[in-house]
């Protein structure tokens, strides 16, 4: 006796699953919430610490030890920090991207010029002259700096150091041929290090541009509007995208990627083109 068909009861459909749903945690977005750390930083705090850095160097000009300790730890902390981060996310980052099957942006020749070792290279360099100044000071007086035996081995030393820097920040950007050696620099704590240093890094840089940008006054007309303009542009590749590129690499021809670097920004960009009435302290 032939059985009876069972008829499975009809299923609802699943919901559709976007494949574009955006996640701001997202190791590929952390350019993105970079970009918003920035500019609630640049609200809040930044303004709160440019002040703060000001007072510093006031004491420091009062040969305050103190003030210049915490002056010359900064100006190590803006030289340090971009390599190791890139020491410790190199090998998480290119295996991502291998496994997204992704291709870095930089390797487009129309933004070759933006990631030139060069400009990074010039840049490192007045870093580090403000770390063997600060150093120099700290270790062997204003007199010891003056004399050439000192100094003059000191300049190298900061060149040699800065080239080794350079390097080490670049060679981020190139996949590993193998796996590090360390284990530690395979571990998830790692790449999570290497991000923070990436970001500590971005602050003490935009720390930087809110003290050339703490007191502008109110802009006169239209030519000194554009004017600051251009400042502000070559302030911005000069100071805003040394630190950014890590991520930068990654997210340029995303549109709101330039978006966000501009909302970023906005705090500064309005003080600069508007003018304020505060007074630096200088």
């Amino acid at each position: 006796m032939r059985k009876p068909r069972s008829e499975t009861p009809p299923t609802e459909p699943s919901p559709p699953v976007s494949k574009h749903s955006f996640n701001l945690l997202a190791k590929e977005n952390r350019g993105l919430l970079l970009d918003i750390v920035v500019f609630v930083a640049n609200i809040f705090l930044l303004r709160l610490l440019s002040t703060y850095v000001i007072g510093l160097f006031n004491e420091a000009d009062s040969d305050d030890h103190g003030a210049k300790l915490i002056l010359t730890l900064g100006a190590i902390g803006m030289w340090v920090l971009p390599a190791t981060g890139a020491i410790l996310k190199r090998w998480h980052f290119h295996e991502r991207l291998r496994f997204q099957h992704k291709k870095l942006a930089m390797e487009n020749v129309a933004f070759g010029c933006l990631f030139n070792p060069i400009f990074y290279f010039c840049l490192n360099l007045v870093v580090m002259a403000a770390v063997v100044t600060g150093v120099g000071l700290a270790l062997v007086g204003q007199k010891g700096m003056d004399n050439g035996a000192i100094f003059v081995p000191s300049i190298f030393l900061g060149l040699g150091l800065t080239i080794v820097q350079t390097y080490l920040i670049y060679r981020y950007f190139s996949p590993p041929k193998k796996p590090p050696s360390s284990a530690f620099l395979l571990s998830p704590e790692s790449e999570f290090l290497g991000d923070a240093c990436f970001f500590l890094n971005m602050l003490l840089y935009q720390c930087a541009w809110n003290l050339l940008t703490i007191s502008f006054p109110r802009v006169s007309g239209v030519g000194e509007f554009f004017g600051r303009l251009f400042v502000l542009c070559f302030l911005a590749l000069l100071i805003y995208f040394p630190p950014r590129m890590f991520y930068l690499a990654e997210d340029i021809n995303r549109g709101r990627t330039w978006l966000m670097m501009l909302l970023a920004n906005s705090p500064v960009i309005f003080r600069v083109l508007i003018g304020t009435n505060q007074q630096s302290g200088w």
